[in-house]
């Protein structure tokens, strides 16, 4: 008995081993122990449709993964768990959020 060779695809191997590593390495946001903590924020972000320019900016800063993409791929916020700290409006190159008062 021989031995057989069997070709590796080391591409392949090194980029699922990696998406692991990555999966492992950074964390994940999950409901926290403070529960829905959109309720007591003073201020929230007010997307202007007219002015985004889809860059995604706003959803790599922000601190608590509350931005995802709407079907026209606008930012959409899940003001549930958004605490309103300004970040994605500071970021936004085109200023197309605004912080605006809780309740306006």
């Amino acid at each position: 008995m021989g031995l057989v060779y069997e070709p590796v695809d080391l591409e392949r191997e090194a980029s699922e081993d990696l998406r692991g590593f990555i999966e492992k390495l950074l964390s994940k946001p999950a409901p926290g122990s403070a529960g829905r903590t959109g309720a007591w924020r003073l201020y929230r972000p007010a997307v202007d449709a007219g002015r985004c320019i889809k860059c995604g900016i706003c959803w790599l800063y922000c601190p608590d993964d509350v931005i995802s993409w709407a079907p026209k791929g606008l930012p959409m916020i899940d003001y549930s768990y958004c605490k309103g700290c300004g970040i994605c409006s500071s970021v936004c190159p085109v200023k197309a959020i605004d912080m605006v008062l809780e309740g306006e």
